[in-house]
């Protein structure tokens, strides 16, 4: 079991920019890919972005591509997103999750998942 907690949310004009942070504690964080989902009210959640345990691959959702960076560092145990030119459309609440399986390629499904932290809202004003 891996404990993750969000942090970084908030309030932002459109194009600005904000960088969310997920904390890993109680597994081997560098063995376990790791995604970002969020979840607009009233909508499903879907996949943001997701890097593999080594960090050497990393996947976004379309909607999101060349926005956002996701990365991590393994020796803080933490997960990041980098969300830049944000629109409207970005507002959600975002999650932090764990691939339920160490080594395996980057996922972006979110059954591939089984720890997910309490989530950070994102609003992004017009």
């Amino acid at each position: 079991q891996v404990q993750l907690v969000e942090s970084g949310g908030g309030l932002v004009q459109a194009g600005g920019s904000l960088r969310l942070s997920c904390a890993a504690s109680g597994r081997t964080f560098s063995s376990y890919g790791m995604g970002w989902f969020r979840q607009a009210p009233g909508k499903e959640r879907e996949f943001v972005a997701a890097i593999s345990w080594s960090g050497g691959s990393t996947y976004y959702a379309d909607s999101v591509k060349g926005r956002f960076t996701i990365s991590r560092d393994n020796a803080k145990n933490t997960v990041y997103l980098q969300m830049n030119s944000l629109k409207p459309e970005d507002t959600a609440v975002y999650y932090c999750a764990a691939d339920r399986s160490p080594f395996r390629p980057v996922a972006t499904m979110g059954a591939s998942y089984d720890n997910w932290g309490q989530g950070t809202q994102v609003t992004v004003s017009s």
